[in-house]
């Protein structure tokens, strides 16, 4: 990872993503499991970018992330503070940075901008976002939100985004926050990997299990090479769904979801950390 971009004074960082959609929760709770969460020791705190799930339990949906975001940055000191992960699609790219550049000031460059293409066709058709061409959009927004963060003046005249003589302004801190990608699609990982500091998992994508990672991490590596990138310059963290003790069996939020998954005892998570 590019020097000052991120310190990392431990072999690995832990955090947690704050309740989504699994039960509804007003912010002086969020607030409170995040105030807590660094009181303990956790390193960073997570809110997932999403709109509306609808299924058989019925609708359910989250507060606005960038929202939540700002507010957390506000209240804590000291852990990391990031989407998990966000749409590009969500926001015209250029205001996507001016947020994201927003939230990294507020919480004292504790932002990580994670991004992704987005999947859930519900919140899009509902919101009145276009689902169509998702990694083409992303592939577009990408190079609009780095070089904006990057501290550049931007034109850019695509397919889908056309922007003149943007800027922000403040300026975001040099060399912009650290950029993570959250995907496993073969062009958007082509087209973020060459740039960002760090790749996330989902756990239902490796099964949530050791066995299953493995081979991701191999594809990562083998992306990363092909795309003329040191793989060891792309940081790896994977989100894990894990029992703790005196865990109830919570049900899960309505994502994208590998059939039969389980939740993961908390006496193996160390196993999943070591393989990443």
């Amino acid at each position: 990872m590019p020097e000052g971009r991120l310190a990392v004074s431990r072999p690995f960082l832990v955090g947690i993503q704050l309740p989504e959609v699994e039960r509804e929760v007003r912010w002086p709770e969020l607030q409170a499991m995040a105030l807590l969460a660094e009181d303990v020791g956790f390193d960073s705190v997570w809110v997932g970018d999403h709109l509306l799930y609808r299924s058989d339990a019925g609708a359910r949906g989250p507060w606005e992330a960038w929202s939540v975001l700002a507010a957390l940055g506000a209240v804590t000191k000291r852990v990391l503070v990031g989407p998990l992960v966000a749409s590009t699609s969500f926001h015209s790219p250029a205001m996507l940075a001016k947020k994201a550049a927003t939230v990294d000031e507020i919480s004292d460059g504790r932002l990580i901008v994670s991004l992704g293409a987005g999947w859930n066709r519900t919140e899009y058709d509902a919101f009145g976002f276009s689902f169509d061409h998702r990694a083409s959009r992303f592939e577009e927004a990408f190079t609009i939100i780095r070089s904006l963060l990057q501290g550049d003046k931007v034109d850019f005249e695509g397919a889908y985004y056309t922007i003149e003589g943007c800027e922000l302004l403040p300026r975001p801190r040099i060399g912009g926050p650290p950029l993570m990608i959250g995907s496993q699609g073969p062009r958007v990982l082509r087209a973020a990997l060459p740039h960002v500091d760090m790749w996330n998992a989902w756990h239902a994508w490796y099964g949530n299990t050791p066995e299953g990672l493995a081979p991701m991490m191999d594809r990562i590596d083998r992306i990363c090479v092909e795309v003329g990138r040191d793989p060891q310059e792309v940081a790896r963290t994977v989100a894990v769904m894990i029992e703790a003790p005196g865990g109830t069996g919570r049900a899960p939020s309505p994502r994208t979801v590998a059939p039969g998954r389980k939740a993961m005892p908390w006496s193996e998570v160390s196993t999943i950390r070591a393989s990443s």
